[in-house]
């Protein structure tokens, strides 16, 4: 399944972090933020990233195109240094596309922009690509699946935030600007079907008019998330995590302890994938 990752803001919030960088950038741990997120995409099967690109673009770009595997696997070094044997890779199965949707774009607007790739797929995937999480990726695939609708976002529990998300028997009734405490919010973990397209128009802002519209068709549904969920808006948001790394309680680095029955939910994934495509 792809993966539409969108990482072209300013991230104006993070700039007191001390990096002129993309947010999805920012050094975490020996890797960026981006790579965090692709790696818990992967463990779950889904390599094919489409990245929407904007701030800096060519930043993300340069990264991997000068990806260093030995920095986070294990290698063997022989020939005084001139012969390197890695023992793991974490690229290697990934496929990456990378696209120049605007500096200034919206969310909705990025998301147009790549329509040519996933237009075609019977489901895909999107991230805003600033926040980790735990959170079983079979499990929102199945809840579009189950609800038929159009559009699945992962919500979280939380302080504050700039979406709050009411929602009732798995499906969102209403989006609401920042103003309540401690009520659930649009985390920013999607799937899709293609139709989101067919709601969604040029300039808007994903989550305004194209989720309004499906709020009121009753074809946004919600997958509530209480375990780990952290957004990365701000340098003490980074410091957090990178806290966390430290000491190895990392909860999204899901790759490092798979649960049991993993290899029955990547099956399940790939079925639900293909009944979606045999359907259509």
């Amino acid at each position: 399944m792809k993966v539409v990752l969108f990482c072209g803001g300013l991230g104006l919030r993070i700039r007191d972090a001390g990096h002129d960088l993309p947010k999805p950038m920012m050094p975490l741990g020996e890797r960026p933020l981006i790579w965090h997120l692709m790696k818990y995409y992967a463990h779950w099967g889904h390599k094919d990233f489409i990245l929407c690109l904007g701030y800096k673009g060519a930043a993300i770009k340069e990264y991997f195109v000068r990806y260093d595997e030995w920095l986070s696997n294990d290698f063997t070094l022989s020939g005084g240094g001139r012969d390197m044997k890695l023992l793991r890779s974490d690229i290697e199965d990934w496929r990456i596309t990378f696209v120049d949707t605007g500096r200034n774009a919206t969310i909705g607007e990025r998301l147009l922009a790549v329509r040519r790739f996933v237009e075609n797929e019977p489901m895909f995937l999107a991230n805003y690509s600033d926040g980790l999480s735990d959170c079983p990726l079979p499990d929102i695939i199945d809840r579009l699946q189950e609800t038929r609708g159009t559009a699945v976002c992962m919500t979280a529990p939380t302080p504050s935030s700039l979406h709050f998300v009411r929602h009732a028997n798995g499906i969102v009734t209403d989006m609401v600007d920042a103003g309540k405490s401690h009520a659930w919010i649009n985390a920013g973990f999607f799937a899709f079907r293609p139709d989101i397209y067919n709601v969604l128009g040029p300039g808007e802002e994903l989550v305004q008019q194209p989720f309004e519209r499906l709020i009121a068709a009753r074809k946004l549904a919600a997958f509530p998330h209480t375990g780990f969920w952290r957004c990365c808006d701000t340098a003490k948001d980074l410091q957090a995590l990178e806290d966390l790394l430290a000491r190895g309680r990392a909860p999204w680095e899901v790759w490092r302890t798979p649960p049991a029955g993993m290899d029955m939910m990547r099956e399940r994934s790939n079925m639900i994938q293909l009944t979606a495509r045999l359907s259509r």
